[in-house]
């Protein structure tokens, strides 16, 4: 009966063992699914600021090329 009993707890601690490092590793799933998701927000705010900055780049393009044509000399015909 006791040799029963010992066999049993064994089986009981090793399936606890085994339970305890799914959730470990569960925990971690987790935790990295949050980390990816701030990074991809932090990511998505970079490439907004680089959208917003080629924008305002091409803008003052536009503006200094029209600038430029009107500063010209016209010809006369």
């Amino acid at each position: 009966m006791m040799l029963a009993q010992s066999r049993e707890i064994d089986t009981l601690r090793a399936k606890v063992r085994e339970l305890e490092e799914k959730l470990a590793d569960r925990e971690i799933r987790i935790q990295e699914s949050g980390s990816i998701a701030e990074a991809a927000l932090r990511l998505n705010g970079i490439f907004e600021a680089a959208q917003a900055a080629a924008d305002q780049y091409l803008e003052n393009v536009k503006n200094q090329s029209q600038d430029n044509d009107k500063n010209q000399p016209q010809e006369r015909i």
